[in-house]
């Protein structure tokens, strides 16, 4: 049976770091532009060689209605600086206009919301931080992972799951979503 990941530009490590330098390029542009503002940088974690395609791109269209209508229904003003779609996947860059944690609070409530947003990272920041605010910065607990009850981080680092386990549990995500509109 086709998948979501049978198509696509297989990417290796080179291509996924060499996309970080730009992000963190991206990140100092923008806070040259807009100093005391928050930044939220928000991409899909998408395990394997495959980082994007036109599937990968729905799901992360919908996903970003969601974060943008989590942001209305709680008065944060937002405004799209710089979006990407590139090979290593889909990214937007928001500026908000709201405290930190305030921010971090519904960027996590978006990532915890749906099966959907479990696949998000929506990293806050500001200039002054030289990381993204945490979770446990606010006293909220760890991500857990999307197939097991283990934290995220642990079954990352330990590559618990395979990347086919993984991707199909993301399949199953679109399948739902979209009613397998896979293209044959």
């Amino acid at each position: 049976m086709k998948t979501i990941f049978d198509e696509g530009k297989y990417l290796g490590i080179a291509e996924v770091l060499g996309e970080k330098d730009k992000r963190v390029k991206m990140q100092e542009t923008i806070f040259k532009k807009y100093p005391n503002r928050v930044l939220v940088d928000v991409k899909m974690n998408i395990p394997g060689p495959i980082k994007n395609n036109q599937y990968l791109e729905m799901m992360f269209k919908k996903g970003i209605n969601e974060l943008e209508d989590i942001f209305l229904k709680n008065s944060l003003s937002y405004k799209l600086v710089a979006s990407w779609n590139h090979d290593t996947g889909c990214e937007n860059f928001y500026i908000v206009n709201n405290k930190i944690n305030y921010v971090k609070k519904y960027s996590v409530k978006f990532e915890d919301k749906s099966e959907l947003g479990r696949l998000f990272d929506a990293d806050v920041l500001t200039k002054s931080k030289k990381q993204a605010i945490s979770r446990r910065d606010l006293g909220l607990p760890a991500r857990k992972c999307f197939i097991c009850s283990h934290l995220a981080k642990e079954c990352a680092r330990s590559r618990r799951h395979s990347v086919e386990e993984l991707q199909n549990y993301i399949f199953q995500i679109y399948r739902k979503i979209f009613k397998n509109q896979i293209k044959k």
